[in-house]
């Protein structure tokens, strides 16, 4: 799928964009005059051929899906086309596709929704030590409200999971089993066919949280062996406010909320048709740019980018650099600093995310870091650094420039550790 036959300019391999409007106005933000956005994992931009996907339902279209009129039936053509857009990305049925609020709420939906229904048979979860706190703080939650019990299996340096330490820790009440497909803040990869393989031959549900994988890396989820996955539009150039939630044919979920019957009766309420058609437009891009490459060049340039802050900056160095990983993702620490400092020396120039949180006099590094057995130093001093779609090769010197400078102005200041 690609834009309409217009005078165009490139953005990056494989993708043209028209001249004017949308574009013309995302290529003016984007330029290195704006500053460098190297912050992917946050979010990423809409994709303008996905905004385009929703003027309609902005400007003039407003039926409500459940109508019969012919207002209603255009809205509910619509849905279903963002529905089948996004199963073509997970390569399932479109049946089999549930649209929610975003990753925060697919992951509520899955896991409270699994557990609940399977609550006869059992109340174990077990689940790795670094997944995102939209699933930890789930399993907290269902702790607290429903005396479910549940296991962390520890990540080794590298942030990745051992699938037979997942197999020791299931036990005759093990219903669902969560593990991230790929960790936010390192890019790890986990072996989640290896660990649905040991769960299903047991009868354990799967679920995993895809939202950082969806559209960097290529994947299904019959190959992956999911009976639940979770995606965000936000995170792959779609809009913000709408994810979904495959659910295998068969699997049975309690629903979070109650209402009619949309959306299976899984997610009651109106369907956002216009956030709908803008991730289901994003999803289909996103699968066709894969296909086309777009992954090996994104790795390209995670890898030039880490190559010149090795170069640049004395005592750097790469979490996980060794492992399976996301082709964005570069999680870099610096010793002598504070990573939140650095993040603010450079941000009028150049987005990044730190790995730790200073507030006031409390330091602390996220729980993938500490899981990982990372030294408190070099956790504080962490760096994501996180290319996309609309990172262009140009860009990537001057971005180590404005990094390199401030790490110095941060080993400088008071941000020494």
């Amino acid at each position: 799928m690609g834009p309409r036959s217009l005078p165009a300019f490139s953005l990056s391999r494989g993708i043209s964009l028209p001249e004017g409007g949308l574009w013309a106005t995302f290529f003016s933000m984007s330029s290195l005059g704006e500053g460098i956005y190297l912050d992917y994992n946050a979010t990423t931009p809409v994709d303008p051929r996905a905004a385009q996907a929703m003027l309609p339902w902005l400007e003039k279209e407003f039926g409500n899906p459940s109508s019969s009129h012919l207002w209603g039936a255009r809205a509910r053509q619509r849905l279903e086309e963002a529905r089948r857009d996004t199963a073509f990305l997970l390569g399932c049925n479109p049946s089999e596709v549930i649209f929610t609020s975003g990753g925060t709420e697919s992951n509520n939906l899955a896991l409270r929704g699994a557990s609940l229904a399977k609550r006869p048979r059992g109340g174990h979860i077990v689940a790795s030590a670094v997944e995102h706190p939209a699933a930890l703080e789930v399993l907290e939650a269902l702790k607290e409200e429903a005396d479910y019990d549940f296991t962390l299996v520890p990540v080794d340096s590298s942030c990745r999971t051992d699938p037979e330490a997942f197999a020791r820790a299931f036990r005759e009440e093990t219903v669902l089993v969560t593990i991230m497909l790929a960790n936010n803040e390192v890019g790890t990869l986990q072996p989640v066919a290896e660990i649905a393989r040991l769960a299903r031959a047991r009868g354990i549900l799967v679920h995993t949280d895809a939202s950082q994988a969806a559209g960097k890396i290529l994947f299904d989820v019959n190959s992956l062996g999911a009976d639940l996955l979770t995606i965000a539009g936000h995170k792959l150039y779609g809009p913000k406010g709408v994810g979904a939630l495959y659910v295998r044919e068969g699997v049975r979920l309690r629903p979070l909320l109650r209402g009619a019957g949309q959306e299976k009766g899984l997610r009651p309420g109106t369907e956002p048709v216009m956030l709908a058609a803008g991730m289901g437009r994003a999803a289909r891009i996103a699968r066709e740019e894969l296909e086309a490459g777009e992954g090996e060049r994104l790795a390209e340039l995670r890898d030039r980018i880490e190559e010149g802050l090795l170069r640049r900056i004395p005592g750097a160095g790469v979490h996980a650099g060794k492992a399976p990983r996301l082709p964005n993702t570069s999680s870099v620490f610096v010793p002598g600093v504070l990573g939140p400092e650095v993040v603010a020396l450079a941000g009028t120039e150049l987005a990044l995310s730190a790995g730790a949180a200073c507030h006031q006099d409390t330091r602390e590094i996220s729980h993938v870091l500490r899981a990982m057995g990372v030294s408190e130093e070099a956790g504080l001093g962490t760096i994501r650094i996180s290319v996309g779609r609309f990172t262009r090769e140009e860009e990537i010197d001057p971005a180590l420039e404005i990094l390199a400078r401030a790490v110095e102005e941060a080993r400088r200041g008071e941000g020494r550790v």
